[in-house]
C-alpha cells in the first residue's frame, strides 16, 4: 500500500485558537481510516485543510505518487485532483431523479461544450447501473430524491461522490440520523468503498467505528492524541480521559 497523502507539521489558528496543532497524518492507497475524538478536537478543520477550505499557517501536505503539494491549490483544483468530500447533512438535487442525480454527478469532461452536447451514452448509463447497485438504490432509480428517506439520500450522496471517481474519499459522520439496518448497510457500503481508493470517516458512534474495523485516528486540540485499532485506542488512558470518560 502507497502514501496516497500526507500531511506533515500542519498548524492553523483563528483568532488565535490553534484549531490544528502541528498535526502529522498519512493515509495509504487503498485504505480504510476512522477519525474521532471529541468536538473542537480539529476534525473538521482537518477536513477543511486537505479539501483546501482553509489555508494552513505552516506544514505541508503532499499527494499522490509525485508528492504534489496540495497547498495554494484550489477547492476545485483539489477536487479534480481525486478528493471528494461528503458532508453531514446530505446535499442532492431534490428535484431530480436519483439516476438524473448519479448522471450529473459522474466524471465526464467538463468544458463549455461537453456540457452543452451532453449525449447519454450506454456506458454512462451502466455505470449509473452499477453505482446504484453498491448504494442499494438500484429499485429508486427512477424516484424524486426528494422522497427518499434520511438515510437512502446519504446513500445517494455517497454514490454521486463515488460516481467521480475519487482516489480519497472523506465522510463526515454517515451514521448520524440513520436506523440501525441503514447503519450496518452503511458500513458494508463504506468497507467496500475503501477496496479500491482511501476513505476518511469522522463519527461518534463508536458502535458504528467498531464495525468498519478500520485502524483509528483519535484527534484532541488539533493534534493527534493516539492511533490504532479500535481496542487500542478505547483502552488508551488518554483517550478514555479526554474522550471516552466524559
Amino acid at each position: 500500500m502507497s502514501t496516497l497523502l500526507e500531511m506533515s507539521g500542519v498548524s492553523v489558528s483563528f483568532d488565535g485558537f490553534k484549531a490544528i496543532n502541528n498535526l502529522s497524518f498519512q493515509i495509504g492507497e487503498p485504505e480504510l481510516r476512522a477519525i474521532i475524538g471529541p468536538n473542537g478536537a480539529g476534525k473538521t478543520t482537518f477536513m477543511d485543510i486537505i479539501t483546501g477550505k482553509t489555508k494552513p499557517d505552516e506544514g505541508r501536505i503532499t499527494w499522490g505518487e509525485k508528492n504534489i503539494s496540495l497547498l495554494g491549490k484550489s477547492e476545485s483544483q483539489i477536487a479534480r485532483e481525486g478528493i471528494g468530500r461528503k458532508f453531514q447533512k446530505p446535499t442532492v438535487f431534490e428535484a431530480q431523479t436519483v439516476r438524473e442525480n448519479l448522471a450529473m454527478a459522474l466524471r465526464n469532461p467538463r468544458g463549455p461544450f461537453d456540457v452543452l452536447f451532453y449525449k447519454k451514452t450506454q456506458e454512462g448509463a451502466d455505470r449509473i447501473e452499477a453505482i446504484a447497485e453498491q448504494i442499494g438504490l438500484s429499485d429508486a432509480l427512477p424516484r424524486l430524491a426528494g422522497e427518499l428517506s434520511h438515510g437512502q439520500k446519504q446513500w445517494l450522496e455517497i454514490g454521486m461522490l463515488l460516481a467521480q471517481e475519487p482516489r480519497l474519499l472523506l465522510v463526515d459522520e454517515p451514521a448520524a440520523g440513520m436506523t440501525p439496518a441503514e447503519r450496518e448497510k452503511t458500513t458494508e457500503m463504506l468497507v467496500n468503498a475503501a477496496k479500491t481508493r482511501a476513505v476518511v470517516v469522522v463519527e461518534h458512534d463508536m458502535e458504528f467505528i467498531r464495525r468498519l474495523g478500520c485502524r483509528v485516528t483519535v484527534l484532541c486540540e488539533g493534534a493527534v492524541l493516539a492511533e490504532g485499532s479500535i481496542d487500542h485506542v478505547t483502552s488508551d488512558p488518554q483517550v478514555i480521559d479526554v474522550y471516552l470518560g466524559r
